[in-house]
């Protein structure tokens, strides 16, 4: 599993695929979500009533650093926030689908609470209701809406069934770089789909979306994640001594980077036409 850095949204994180890793095999995100504080208000100062200010119209220059109709709101100036972001439906190959989440996606949520190690590197309930796995979703859903990221869940083409989770996460994008994390079900693994989903979202976020650089965290025993990152383009870059809090324990994470301006698995620069 690729792990997310350690603000980054909990969901998802990557589970590989079983056919090349006949251990455990998930990826991670993030112990924290990323987006917890985003949405908040600011406060403002309330508007000056003109008849009570001190500044009247027989003071033609008032003291702009004591004017109290002048906006003191130290954000006043402050860069706007992220923007919502829309999840395209996208094709992962002949044979899944990314999509965003849907409330049909309950079983899902509840094959991943079953998992062992998924509800301890995202935010998937660990004791499943309904209730909690309706929050999942609209956690989902307020990424989105807050710009935290673009979440989608992995669809096999052939019967609809949803398989697993895949997240672009934006938190760092002002410095030119984002994180990819993901997790795959039990009955989604040695088909192929980790591979085709980073692909695809990688393919994606450096190509159409222009992204500088994309960064996935995945634990070193996990060689079966660390392998297909590899073969999609990553570069490992070296190793987090207690990234990231998993359970009840911090561990080591290896980082593993790709630039819009190296070359992919197949050879080919990702920013060529």
């Amino acid at each position: 599993m690729a792990a997310p850095e350690p603000d980054a949204p909990r969901e998802p994180e990557a589970l590989v695929d079983a056919e090349t890793d006949p251990g455990v095999d998930h990826e991670t995100d993030r112990d924290r979500d990323p987006d917890a504080d985003a949405g908040k208000g600011r406060e403002t100062n309330p508007d000056v009533d003109p008849d009570t200010s001190p500044h009247t119209d027989t003071d033609p220059n008032p003291d702009p650093d004591t004017d109290p109709d002048k906006d003191t709101d130290p954000e006043a100036d402050a860069p706007p926030g992220p923007e919502p972001v829309t999840v395209p439906s996208m094709s992962a190959g002949p044979d899944f689908v990314l999509r965003p989440w849907e409330m049909s996606d309950l079983p899902l949520v509840r094959e991943a609470s079953q998992d062992p190690y998924i509800p301890l590197i995202t935010t998937i309930p660990a004791h499943y209701s309904d209730a909690a796995a309706e929050a999942f979703v609209r956690r989902q859903w307020e990424r989105a809406a807050t710009g935290a990221g673009y979440p989608f869940a992995i669809v096999r083409s052939r019967d609809r069934r949803p398989v697993g989770s895949i997240g672009l996460w934006l938190r760092e994008l002002p410095e030119g770089r984002a994180s990819i994390g993901y997790w795959m079900v039990a009955s989604g693994r040695g088909q192929g789909v980790t591979r085709a989903a980073l692909r695809t979202v990688t393919s994606w976020a450096l190509r159409d979306l222009g992204i500088p650089r994309l960064q996935l965290f995945i634990e070193p025993w996990n060689t079966a994640s660390a392998r297909i990152a590899v073969d999609v383009g990553y570069r490992r870059e070296g190793l987090l001594r207690g990234w990231q809090r998993v359970g009840d324990e911090r561990r080591d994470m290896a980082v593993y980077g790709l630039l819009n301006t190296d070359g992919t698995a197949d050879g080919r620069a990702v920013t060529a036409d």
